[in-house]
């Protein structure tokens, strides 16, 4: 099992009750991730030294032994001093870094011009905390990093968790209860769904398309031959589509008219398209651009598993009926299979997780009988009867020598600086009220009255700066688009920068972020763009599509 891929993330989250210490970084799980924000608190109840880095001051970060408000883009510059101290001060867990890890010199070498001296005014944060962090975290008897969007979603998002690895490996904490890295998920099984092969470059298991052995496993599991170039990510199938080399798509429970960087730019490219398929279970922003909509059913209108971000593979019953003429995924996309020549015949989801078995080695074990009985299995689970893996990474990593690469990050800076015309940073995220673009949440009548407006969150002296009370509009300018939005102070938004949630419609922070890719990953900015705040604006108007609760007209 030790060789299975589980997509980093190496230990559940209620494993923070087993940890010493907790490093937190880059994600707001009382927003974002409630339940393990509940764990995390009760490991501090109970001990555990909580450390949170993060620009924006959290709910968590009371609950904090340390509480490092980093400037924002400045994440290597704080992670490379802290490893500085692991080595300049003897802290490296050597014997583990000779037998499972390879590339040390060079990290080493590499960390040397970052001490927390010299890096303090980069990332501001004093170069005694940088110390006295790095050492509690490597010499605790088990420390374990969390991680959120805020680590990955930047041009330096790779290198930002390659020094969140580096911090694991060097120290040894890993491969053991209470240890580990585990970035927390940005959306409901975006772990299952990453499993199954929907990344342009895998195949299911993480398996590369460009890999001989895997394409042909792949072709004699299908039937047919396949490409073994990999496909296009997200930002990337929309500029596509707005040059025209995409000419028709299909989307299916997902909301790129309000989700994607620079989102004028994302319509123009979904508006470009010959011909767009919207399979969803509301009309939302991108289904109102499509040329059909198909009906969808809900989560409890259907059957199926779901993987959440502890690798546990969970079963969905059933348990009401549909309303209209509402199908469920599977049955739709069976039809137009059908319809397109394809010989499928599935009947039932279970015929569908029983080819992903044949296929993906970490669930192998998982039969689906054995689901319906204990509702849930974590993998890896690679022998029907086995308990599965909750901890990964005892003895070896999944690379073909079994040993963890380090790889040295140097300091870059956002694509995009503030400057004289645009001297403020945005920040974009959630909030907890309404999830992800708001297209279910914000038809939620509770919710929707518990934050029904657009808000901008701005430190109470940017807002004196402005001369802007409070709940006054104000409007926000980046070199993509304007947006008019309702005040709010937030003494967690440092001075200099501003959050805006990226959910509402009428005032859609990404008209304002940049689509600039990690080179690597390919995951958009949307962690920092330049921006422009002046006083007033037009206020936000709701439309009578999309998200939110219709409002009756005069």
């Amino acid at each position: 099992m030790e060789g299975v891929n589980s997509g980093a993330v190496s230990n559940p989250v209620r494993e923070v009750a087993m940890a010493e210490v907790v490093f937190l970084i880059g994600a707001n799980p009382t927003v974002n991730h409630p339940v393990a924000a509940t764990w995390i608190k009760n490991a501090v109840k109970n001990g555990t030294k909580l450390i949170v880095a993060d620009p924006r001051g959290t709910e968590l970060a009371r609950h904090a032994a340390h509480f490092l408000q980093f400037r924002a883009d400045t994440d290597v510059a704080l992670l490379n001093a802290m490893l500085h101290v692991i080595v300049d001060e003897g802290l490296v867990a050597d014997a583990f870094v000779r037998d499972r890890t390879s590339g040390y010199e060079a990290l080493r070498d590499n960390v040397k011009k970052f001490s927390p001296e010299l890096m303090a005014p980069v990332c501001g944060i004093p170069a005694q905390t940088i110390r006295e962090v790095a050492r509690l975290y490597a010499t605790s008897r088990g420390s374990m990093i969390l991680w959120g969007m805020g680590i990955s979603q930047h041009i330096h998002g790779t290198d930002n968790a390659r020094c969140l690895i580096a911090l694991a490996m060097t120290t040894g904490q890993i491969g053991r209860p209470g240890t580990g890295l585990h970035p927390l998920r940005g959306q409901n099984n975006v772990q299952g769904a990453s499993d199954a092969g929907l990344i342009p470059m895998f195949y299911p298991d993480y398996q590369r398309v460009a890999m001989p052995e895997v394409k042909q496993r792949f072709e004699k599991l299908w039937g047919t031959g396949l490409d073994p170039k990999p496909g296009l990510t997200v930002v990337e199938i929309i500029n596509a589509a707005r040059e025209g080399g995409i000419r028709g798509m299909y989307i299916m429970g997902e909301n790129p008219a309000l989700s994607d960087p620079d989102a004028n730019h994302a319509r123009e490219g979904l508006a470009a398209l010959e011909h767009l398929i919207v399979q969803d279970i509301f009309l939302t922003e991108t289904a109102y651009l499509a040329d059909v909509v198909l009906p969808a059913t809900a989560w409890p209108e259907k059957i199926g598993t779901v993987t959440n971000t502890d690798r546990l593979v969970q079963l969905g019953r059933k348990a009401i009926e549909p309303p209209g003429d509402a199908k469920p995924d599977l049955w739709i996309i069976v039809e137009m299979a059908k319809r397109l020549g394809l010989p499928w015949n599935y009947r039932h989801p279970r015929e569908v997780f029983n080819e992903m078995r044949q296929c993906m080695d970490s669930i192998a074990g998982i039969t689906w009988e054995r689901l319906e009985r204990d509702s849930a299995v974590t993998y890896p689970c690679e022998r029907e009867g086995d308990a599965g893996q909750a901890v990964l990474f005892t003895r070896r990593f999944p690379t073909a020598s079994g040993r963890a690469a380090l790889v040295p990050a140097d300091l870059i800076r956002a694509a995009e600086q503030p400057d004289a015309e645009y001297p403020m940073v945005l920040i974009t995220g959630r909030q907890l009220e309404h999830w992800h673009t708001g297209s279910m949440t914000r038809r939620a009548g509770v919710l929707d009255a518990l934050e029904p407006e657009p808000v901008a969150s701005l430190h109470p002296l940017d807002l004196a700066r402005l001369g802007v009370t409070p709940g006054a509009i104000v409007t926000v300018v980046s070199r993509r688009g304007s947006i008019a939005l309702y005040a709010r102070a937030d003494d967690g938004t440092p001075p200099g920068a501003l959050f805006i949630p990226f959910c509402y419609y009428e005032a859609s922070a990404n008209k304002l972020t940049n689509p600039v890719l990690d080179p690597i990953g390919k995951i958009p900015e949307f962690k920092y763009c330049a921006v422009r705040v002046t006083a007033g604006g037009a206020v936000p108007v709701r439309a009578s599509y999309g998200g939110g609760q219709i409002l009756a007209t005069a």
